[in-house]
């Protein structure tokens, strides 16, 4: 009986923690800079991509192709994408919120592919690739120009 309630076939537990581990990861500096995609929605990208992707290669056959769903979940979430970013007034914003979903949704279909600590190295790796570039950004005033300089002296107003 206890094995019933431990049991979730096709998933893993240590799938479903990386997922939520890794979504939290991206998720938290996210938040802390008060961005769209926090940690709730890091954690439920990188889950239902890890959820669709385990499905979809425990029902294949010989006759199903697995990777369809993978080209399909990049088409949902190119749109999820596509909902966090806004034109204002000639800015386009949030187009970094929607790469973080983009690569939350990619780092689920590695953990969903079997490849645990790979997306956990992934999402490591690009939190380090935001906090770096951010802190080239803030250093360097070469960086602070176009759409940046704008968007900073707006936030000032």
């Amino acid at each position: 009986m206890f094995d019933d309630l431990i049991n979730i076939t096709p998933f893993s537990w240590l799938g479903i923690l990386s997922a939520m581990s890794c979504g939290a990861i991206m998720g938290i500096e996210r938040q802390i800079l008060g961005k769209p995609v926090g940690i709730r929605t890091g954690m439920l990208v990188c889950l239902s991509t890890y959820i669709f992707v385990s499905i979809s290669n425990a029902v294949a056959t010989g006759s199903t192709d697995p990777t369809r769903v993978i080209g399909q979940i990049i088409t949902g979430v190119g749109f999820l994408g596509a909902g966090v970013m806004m034109s204002r007034d000639g800015l386009v914003i949030g187009v970094t919120s929607a790469a973080a979903i983009w690569i939350l949704a990619a780092i689920g279909a590695t953990i969903g592919s079997g490849y645990h600590m790979t997306g956990i190295k992934l999402s490591i790796l690009s939190v380090v690739a935001l906090v770096g570039v951010t802190k080239v950004e803030k250093t360097f005033s070469a960086m602070q120009k176009g759409v940046h300089a704008r968007l900073t002296a707006k936030r000032r107003k």
